[in-house]
């Protein structure tokens, strides 16, 4: 079988490369645009994206929404987060936490699978905000976010003990289990 994994980053489509090769699943980069649309949920913007692209694909394909939501700013940047990531970047985050003690965070990650129907696949890591960005690796917000359970961000730790633990990592690994319970 053949997956479409539609998105402009390569390192997601590796990522996605070790749940799926040890079925028998061949996992490719698409890349190719659809509207976001400004919605209140993660799993409305994915289900949108997939229903957009359904009638312009063949074959089945997933794609994935992710967001980081900070609590002490009721959620934001959420839905928006790559937006926010691109006009501010985690300095802007940094800059609207200056004070705040409470730091909680957590990173979700939602994945629309079309078939010639749609399921959704969810991932969530809880943990908190630094005061300073560390760590050179990953992206986005990666330098800013301590997953709970570690004294180091995303951007400090080896994209392995990243994938390991992180948001997009527990929602494909739902999503391999599920394909491997229902492979045909």
């Amino acid at each position: 079988m053949r997956l479409a994994f539609i998105t402009s980053n390569p390192g997601k489509v590796e990522e996605a490369k070790r749940y799926f090769e040890p079925l028998g699943v061949e996992v490719y980069q698409l890349h190719m645009s659809y509207p976001e649309i400004q919605a209140d949920t993660l799993e409305e913007v994915a289900e949108y994206g997939a229903r957009w692209l359904a009638g312009r694909i063949d074959g089945p394909f997933f794609l994935d929404d992710s967001g980081l939501f900070v609590e002490a700013l009721k959620g934001f940047p959420g839905v928006y987060s790559a937006y926010v990531y691109k006009t501010l970047g985690y300095w802007g985050i940094l800059k609207l936490l200056e004070g705040e003690s409470n730091r909680k965070a957590y990173f979700k990650s939602v994945i629309a699978y079309w078939d010639g129907e749609l399921h959704i696949f969810r991932g969530k890591v809880d943990g908190k905000i630094t005061e300073e960005p560390r760590g050179s690796g990953g992206f986005g917000f990666d330098p800013v976010f301590i997953p709970e359970g570690f004294d180091r961000t995303f951007a400090e730790m080896t994209t392995e003990e990243k994938n390991a633990i992180s948001h997009r990592g527990r929602a494909l690994k739902a999503f391999a289990t599920w394909l491997k319970e229902n492979l045909k």
